[in-house]
């Protein structure tokens, strides 16, 4: 049985004119999973290295201090005791109790090895730390203009202003549950993994912190609303006046804004946005081409056909046996 489009968005329909949620929206279509690497147990003098690994990784430090190194971002970061580390963009990255530490670096094996043992000791004989470490991977879903803005490390610290009590809740439910021995453990840290990367990017939006375009632009109350309008109704036949009137703005005005804010005019983040969600269509579902063609806004099959070539390089039907033979080939290895 094929799977309609609302059923998978897996979010509630819009009612009483709340907007929608973007964000919610942008991570299901990235089609997240999780992997909670465990707890570390380090003893002074320490230093971690963590292996090179697509996707986002996430570091919550469970007590002492840490200095958190990133590539691509300059100087240390300094971490205390209910910190949250999302380096969203993944990237190489260490952890050292202090400057010049003897540095373990982490085999894949050795990562994988602390999923439900209780923990890694690393280090020698001194000062006790502990953190929890994961990784989120993507599914086959291109990243989105939303998304790639995010700086590569985003530190929320456990004493700062925009850390609401319902972060703080959870990063001691995971410390909790890293230390645990009960069944179910790691599928529950995994859960709240996840529950922390999208807390960790509210707070980042919360606190201000979005000077480059992108995620900024849910902060801002109109801009935000015609993003949520563009993302819940994607095959509306939108037009740069028609969603300027929407949140009472001029066309001009409107315009520059979006752009300034998102990073490209409105109707160019419109057509990728339908891509995208065509894609996961494609992916996810068994609709005919002119269904899907129609759910994100084209009466023509045809004229679909060419935009998603120019998109993605290839077109829906071949992308959709590709990704088809893909998922094929990951079951069986």
């Amino acid at each position: 049985m094929s799977s309609s489009p609302k059923e998978l968005t897996n979010r509630p329909e819009l009612q009483d004119g709340q907007p929608a949620d973007v964000l919610a929206d942008v991570l299901d279509t990235m089609r997240l999973s999780t992997l909670v690497h465990g707890r570390f147990e380090l003893y002074a003098p320490w230093g971690i290295q963590f292996p090179q690994s697509p996707g986002a990784h996430i570091v919550l430090l469970a007590r002492g201090g840490a200095r958190l190194e990133v590539e691509g971002v300059e100087g240390a970061v300094s971490l205390s005791a209910g910190d949250l580390a999302l380096l969203p963009h993944g990237g190489a990255h260490t952890l050292r109790d202090a400057e010049g530490s003897p540095l373990h670096i982490l085999g894949q094996g050795e990562c994988q090895r602390a999923r439900g043992i209780g923990s890694i000791r690393v280090g020698g004989n001194g000062a006790r730390t502990a953190l929890i470490a994961g990784t989120f991977r993507f599914g086959a879903a291109p990243s989105t203009l939303l998304f790639d803005a995010l700086p590569r490390l985003i530190h929320v610290a456990v004493d700062a202003p925009v850390t609401a009590a319902s972060l703080a809740s959870t990063v001691q439910l995971l410390i909790a549950e890293s230390a645990s021995n009960s069944p179910g453990a790691t599928v529950i840290m995994s859960r709240l993994a996840d529950i922390l990367l999208v807390q960790a990017i509210r707070a980042h939006i919360a606190g201000g912190q979005c000077q480059e375009h992108g995620l900024r632009a849910l902060a801002d109350p109109q801009i935000g609303k015609a993003l949520a309008l563009i993302h819940e109704r994607p095959a509306e036949p939108w037009t740069v006046e028609s969603l300027a009137t929407a949140v009472a703005l001029s066309r001009s005005g409107f315009a520059a804004r979006f752009s300034a804010l998102v990073g490209e005019p409105p109707l160019e983040y419109l057509a990728r946005w339908r891509m995208t969600k065509a894609a996961q269509f494609l992916r996810e579902s068994e609709l005919p081409l002119s269904e899907v063609a129609a759910t994100v806004g084209y009466q023509s099959e045809a004229s679909f056909n060419r935009a998603f070539k120019r998109w993605g390089g290839s077109a829906p039907g071949a992308y959709r046996r590709d990704h088809r033979r893909g998922v094929s080939s990951a079951a069986g290895s």
